[in-house]
């Protein structure tokens, strides 16, 4: 395995258990779109959304991604989900590569991996069908997986789970269309549909953030609560520090902090919010209300540029370099991931006393 964000959490499991989801040295790419005289005079840029990264989610487990928009957090989610296709490295469920199952390679089906792996969007009301009412939506999951069910084994199932997560009484909620529906409820039914099927990881992407401050405790409290229910796993992304954190602590998960496609640290909610080691961790906390770690009460951004550099020509070395207050020249060689303590990683060499980057210069302020 490379040197490079090589991130392993283990969250409440023992080591030697088998992952539910590992991933290993991902990479994704994507070409930058461009006009048909760009095409035709040059080769397409090429966006590297997700570099090197591997981690691994166990059963029951909440790992919670944040950073900035754009950093790789949705692109690394819907791989691991088995929705986008890696350019390099591996994605497996319990031991079996998704696209080499997907090929009719492997051991598992990859029908089996699919039904396992569901996925909340952002945004609940585009994803349900404007023109079905809420029990036909959650019939076609029941259809496609259990055509043998019975319709009245399917209709309780469907008014169970309604009623469980709130939405009482259920007959009148199952026959409601989705613009009869708050954002709160329409949410509710999103995570109905996924925990239809009982998977084993649910991608929840910004799955609260369409909802108004005050639903969103209640929802992720619900969302822990079925957890117990269904014994699933999350892999929540958020740009909010605060709801990473409320769902990871209340779970003993994990939170990942992602910066230009690469996972730069991971550890405990604890060792997160009390000992950041990387420069970028501090920056989120803080941006976040009450987490400032910094000693000083600092007004502006402690930033050197503001500005993200191209994803498209990444800086050489530590990508948040070009805007890390401590960079040193040190910074501009690629960081291999350290180990805190356990399940405790970082990719910074500051997370080193000993190391050289202590005995370079300070990379000159460019503002």
């Amino acid at each position: 395995m490379s040197e490079s964000n090589q991130i392993h959490e283990q969250s409440g499991a023992q080591a030697d258990d088998q992952p539910l989801i590992s991933i290993d040295e991902l990479t994704v790419e994507f070409e930058n779109d461009s006009g048909i005289l760009e095409r035709f005079f040059r080769d397409p840029d090429v966006v590297q959304a997700v570099t090197d990264v591997s981690v691994d989610i166990f059963e029951e487990d909440v790992v919670a991604l944040v950073g900035e928009s754009g950093c790789g957090k949705t692109t690394l989610g819907k791989a691991a989900i088995g929705l986008i296709e890696p350019s390099s490295g591996s994605i497996r469920y319990r031991g079996q590569d998704i696209w080499e199952a997907k090929r009719g390679e492997g051991s598992i089906p990859y029908e089996d991996i699919r039904r396992s792996l569901q996925i909340i969007h952002q945004d609940p009301g585009s994803s349900l069908n404007p023109n079905q009412k809420v029990i036909s939506t959650l019939s076609m999951p029941l259809k496609k997986w259990s055509p043998d069910l019975p319709h009245e084994d399917r209709q309780g199932r469907i008014y169970s789970l309604l009623e469980r997560v709130g939405m009482t009484p259920p007959e009148d909620f199952a026959h409601r269309y989705p613009h009869q529906l708050s954002g709160g409820e329409k949410q509710r039914v999103a995570l109905i549909r996924a925990l239809m099927m009982n998977p084993d990881l649910i991608l929840a992407d910004e799955a609260i953030s369409a909802l108004d401050v005050s639903l969103r405790v209640e929802m992720m409290d619900l969302m822990l609560e079925l957890q117990e229910v269904f014994n699933t796993s999350y892999l929540f992304i958020s740009h909010d520090l605060s709801n990473a954190r409320y769902l990871a602590e209340q779970s003993n998960g994990q939170i990942g902090v992602m910066y230009m496609g690469q996972i730069v640290e991971i550890g405990t909610v604890e060792q997160i919010m009390k000992n950041p080691q990387h420069p970028y961790t501090k920056i989120l906390l803080w941006a976040t209300p009450d987490l400032n770690p910094w000693e000083e009460n600092i007004a502006e951004p402690p930033l050197r540029e503001v500005d993200v550099p191209d994803p498209a020509n990444p800086p050489e070395g530590c990508r948040f370099h070009t805007r890390c207050p401590f960079a040193r020249e040190e910074c501009k060689t690629q960081p291999e991931t350290m180990e805190v303590d356990e399940r405790h990683e970082v990719s910074c060499f500051r997370a080193d006393p000993d190391h050289d980057y202590w005995d370079t210069e300070p990379i000159a302020d460019t503002k």
